[in-house]
């Protein structure tokens, strides 16, 4: 039945520690991760230069300070045309969205279409969005023209992770400007659902079944000559170069995880920054035969994404996210960003699922398995450079690009030595508690529990104290063993002493011994008893009840018949612990213990069964109605001594 309370309270204490870890990884994953991720990415990942390759062209606050915003598009198109014709820049990618005409300014909208419609290096930027669209024929029809010109050849090998579009249509182009661009990208963004950050980068979206590419990932396809995208569960490959990207899906498209690179020294960009009204004064600077301020080599071959990021203008020009490098940082920097991970093969992964509770497994078995081998403070050493050990590889892997968790083992780890321990202390105390119980079947409880209570001060020696000494023997027993066999006198002997321990246990007294078929038993001591003649004297006279009890009982079942003999002295002896440092046995010892010992042997003598020292009698006299025996010579003492035959108490 013990072992059945033993198994059931390790299943519901294991139960309930499955149930807390489950609910401490949920909320792990939720809150703190996310910032973990955070912090790692920003101190361990981003320790790298972007690349060289990519530079950015920012409406900044100088740009908006000479020409006020809203822009005329005449200005993007004097950008593209320095960037084009002068610069022989590599490619251009335009991160922002013209979604309608400029009516107050057509013929400032006719440059600008123009430039674009001649600028065979420029991929602009394009967005979905949530709202359905009013006139779903139209929307059709324009979804189809898109497609039909923009959109890229996408092969869809997924068998899972399948989910439908969130969004409902395009942000439209203007039919002149829908005329002159000649390839797009997306520029649709999704932070992080757990904390609003931007850590990942909408690889590809959909709408109505058919895939676009991101701006970056568009960008990185021309440069390269691809044509071809595989879509699989886990990644998107590019055909051409082999490029594998790790992603994961959602209803707003599939994603890959951004990797960070340092950010330039007193700037918001980790790429090389200039200034859009620079380039403007350099353009106009050439065409005036004046030197620029932008010397075109320095944009030579340089792939240039251009974009706004004024905060100090009137009307400010903010396209900027929270990410783990800056709480604004740049929205046209993040997409170089994007490019720069494809063309330096940066690609961030992330531990998977199974591999989180694969760690989390390891590392709450050996959590386990130590705080059961080891004593408290070494585990305890053990485990706390096992959690450090554990942050110093998470740092490892965040340097190398693999994003794991941080915290949520870390988590599971203290929740599993808080188990363990408390597990381990209840069992130990159970243990101990088993310990005791069995221990106390060869000492007295009281014995015990005295041990128990002085355990960090038990050592040899002891006191002088006031007790009283209990002597009780079978009669007749050694002759009575001949006739029995063993188990029967084993028998016998244990139902006498289960049946006189309580009563001697139920007046105070402690059983110090079993001597054969003899008990010896203290009172006043460890139990602190001031009437402890009297207690023992009631004592004795229950035993020899309860033996006649058990002598009719054994009788009837055909077993011999027993007496017992009682001596009892009270007077000063020593008390405390005897023997070695290794050994040690609780007891009494001196005179008084032999004279109540030699007191008990004379009821063979006088043929009685309860005898007492006067010195006890002196204690019980208004109680005890006795016979007095005069002048009884007690080996080992010099003088004659009276000796008093108990008859009965009141």
């Amino acid at each position: 039945m013990k072992n059945l309370k033993s198994k059931a309270f390790f299943i519901y204490s294991f139960i309930f520690y499955i149930i807390l870890s489950i609910v401490l990884i949920l909320i792990s994953w939720q809150i703190f991760e996310p910032n973990a991720y955070n912090f790692m990415v920003k101190n361990f990942t981003a320790l790298e230069n972007a690349s060289d390759d990519i530079v950015l062209v920012v409406i900044d606050d100088k740009s908006t300070a000479k020409y006020r915003w809203p822009w005329k598009r005449e200005l993007y198109a004097k950008i593209f045309e320095y960037l084009n014709d002068y610069c022989d820049t590599k490619l251009i990618g335009f991160d922002a969205i013209v979604a309608n005409l400029d009516k107050d300014n057509p013929q400032s909208d006719k440059e600008f279409f123009d430039t674009v419609k001649k600028t065979n290096n420029l991929v602009v930027g394009f967005s979905l969005i949530d709202d359905k669209p009013l006139d779903a024929k139209a929307a059709e029809i324009y979804e189809q023209a898109f497609y039909d010109k923009f959109g890229t050849n996408i092969e869809d090998k997924r068998e899972k992770y399948i989910y439908p579009s969130k969004y409902g249509s395009f942000s439209k182009f203007p039919k002149e400007y829908f005329d002159a661009v000649k390839a797009t990208g997306s520029v649709n963004s999704t932070r992080s659902p757990s904390n609003g950050y931007l850590i990942f980068n909408d690889l590809i979206i959909s709408l109505n079944k058919k895939y676009y590419p991101s701006l970056s990932l568009k960008m990185y396809m021309l440069l390269n000559g691809a044509d071809k995208l595989t879509m699989y569960d886990e990644s998107v490959v590019v055909e051409k170069t082999g490029l594998t990207i790790p992603t994961m899906v959602s209803y707003n498209g599939i994603h890959n995880y951004i990797k960070f690179y340092k950010i330039k020294n007193r700037t918001s960009f980790s790429h090389k920054k200039y200034s859009a009204v620079d380039i403007l004064d350099s353009l106009d600077k050439i065409k005036a035969g004046k030197p620029p301020v932008i010397k075109p080599e320095e944009l030579k071959g340089k792939i240039v994404f251009v974009g706004g990021n004024a905060k100090a203008s009137a009307i400010k020009v903010i396209d900027a996210q929270p990410t783990p490098m800056l709480h604004e940082h740049p929205g046209v920097d993040i997409q170089a960003i994007n490019l720069s991970n494809f063309i330096k093969n940066d690609i961030m992964k992330i531990s998977s699922l199974k591999f989180d509770l694969f760690v989390i497994l390891i590392l709450s078995i050996f959590t386990f398995a130590i705080i059961n081998r080891f004593s408290v403070f070494k585990s305890i050493f053990i485990l706390v450079l096992t959690a450090l050990g554990y942050l110093g590889l998470a740092g490892f892997c965040y340097r190398h690009d693999f994003g794991v968790n941080v915290v949520t083992p870390l988590g599971i780890q203290l929740i599993t030595m808080i188990f363990a321990y408390s597990y381990r202390f209840i069992v130990e105390g159970k243990n101990k508690e088993k310990i005791k119980q069995a221990m106390g079947k060869y000492l007295s409880q009281d014995i015990m529990q005295n041990v128990v209570k002085n355990i960090d001060d038990i050592k040899l020696g002891g006191k002088r104290a006031n007790v009283t000494v209990l002597f009780a023997d079978i009669r007749g027993f050694t002759s009575m063993s001949e006739k029995m066999t063993a188990e029967e006198v084993s028998k016998i002997l244990n139902e006498y002493f289960t049946e006189i321990e309580p009563i001697i246990t139920k007046y105070n007294g402690v059983i110090n011994k079993f001597i054969g078929d003899a008990v010896m038993a203290i009172f006043g001591e460890p139990i602190q008893d001031l009437n402890h003649p009297v207690n023992a004297v009631k004592c004795a006279y229950e035993m020899l009840r309860k033996v006649d009890e058990l002598r009719d009982k054994w009788l009837f079942e055909g077993k011999p018949k027993i007496e017992i003999g009682i001596g009892i002295n009270t007077g000063d002896a020593f008390v405390g612990n005897i023997g070695s440092e290794k050994r040690l046995e609780y007891t009494v010892i001196g005179d008084t213990v032999n004279l109540a010992s030699r007191i008990e042997s004379y009821n063979k003598v006088y043929r009685t069964n309860f005898l007492i020292s006067s010195s006890t009698y002196s204690h019980v006299s208004n109680i005890a109605d006795v016979i007095k025996i005069s002048e009884v010579t007690i080996r080992g003492k010099a003088k004659k001594m009276d000796i008093y035959e108990v008859l009965r108490i009141s």
